[in-house]
């Protein structure tokens, strides 16, 4: 008896581990990269480029903004990024935003998929917006924990929302082993 028990329980533990561990490996780090040349931002989720690349094309100030999902799933969109070689202007665009034609005919070539982010909040989550910055017709991904007032006295301009983050601090793997 004593013997199944532990089976059980020793069956059920790793069922429940094997479940927390593929949940934080569907994660991925999204990250805001600033082009000095172009003075402009770009979202890059990690993977989507190596860091060496980007940093031998001149990108620099990587800062973590939220988290993501690398794979689809419900209540989840998914994220593609764009570029336009004329204004060299990246932009990241949820599926259902836009579509292809659109964003063509505004002259962005390029579409990949970079994450897929979720359409609900739920715990943990940050909404997630876009800016426009008018003078440089350049746009910039920001999650909302930052005080829009400061932004909008910067120039940045047409906040709008695109979608939630999973937001993680520094200390959320210790909590993922409890």
């Amino acid at each position: 008896m004593k013997r199944t028990i532990i089976l059980v329980t020793t069956v059920l533990a790793a069922i429940l581990l094997s479940s927390r561990t593929f949940a934080q490996e569907d994660l991925v780090r999204v990250f805001r990269w600033y082009i000095p040349a172009d003075q402009q931002y770009v979202t890059v989720a990690e993977g989507e480029y190596q860091d060496g690349q980007l940093l031998n094309w001149g990108w620099s100030d990587k800062t973590l903004i939220f988290w993501a999902y690398r794979t689809p799933g419900p209540g989840r969109v998914a994220i593609n990024g764009w570029t336009n070689p004329v204004t060299r202007a990246h932009i990241s665009v949820c599926d259902d935003e836009y579509n292809d034609d659109q964003m063509l005919k505004n002259g962005y070539t390029q579409k990949h998929l970079q994450f897929y982010a979720l359409t609900r909040r739920g715990s943990n989550t940050v909404p997630v917006y876009r800016w426009l910055i008018p003078k440089r017709h350049s746009w910039v991904t920001m999650p909302d924990d930052i005080d829009t007032d400061v932004y909008i006295k910067k120039g940045y301009r047409h906040k709008t929302y695109q979608y939630y983050g999973v937001y993680r601090n520094v200390d959320a793997p210790i909590y993922d082993q409890l």
